[in-house]
């Protein structure tokens, strides 16, 4: 290898890494994700998805070809039969679109534990009456 080219491939990882520092951690991401999906409400409800209880477990980490975040989501639906469960799913896909860093969101759909009034904050209880 060559002067020029260890020169260039030096270059290139610096400027790697300087993008990679520039972008929020895992944990950061996460949060972003979070503020997102508090946005998205239920069509039939009057609270939003993350205070509902719909979201299990959200992952995030770094694609190692792009260097950009992806990020899987699981989460349940009200019941099996919800009406607007695509417009809900698509919905918190398109997170990816506007946040800035977020390459990609996989979600995935369980049932199993169903969803249930105990898994909603304190808030959205209070918002539906329940408290």
């Amino acid at each position: 290898m060559s002067n020029e080219e260890k020169n260039i491939n030096d270059k290139m990882a610096e400027e790697k890494q300087k993008f990679i520092d520039s972008q929020p951690t895992d944990e950061e991401m996460k949060e972003k994700i979070i503020a997102h999906l508090k946005e998205i409400y239920d069509p039939e409800l009057p609270v939003n998805i993350y205070d509902l209880g719909l979201i299990y477990n959200i992952d995030t980490w770094t694609d190692e070809v792009s260097m950009m975040k992806k990020a899987k989501i699981t989460m349940t639906l009200t019941s099996a039969t919800c009406s607007f469960s695509q417009v809900i799913i698509d919905l918190v896909k398109s997170i990816a679109t506007r946040q800035e860093g977020l390459e990609d969101v996989e979600v995935e759909i369980v049932f199993d534990p169903p969803w249930g009034q105990d898994s909603m904050t304190d808030e959205a209880k209070l918002a539906m009456g329940l408290l």
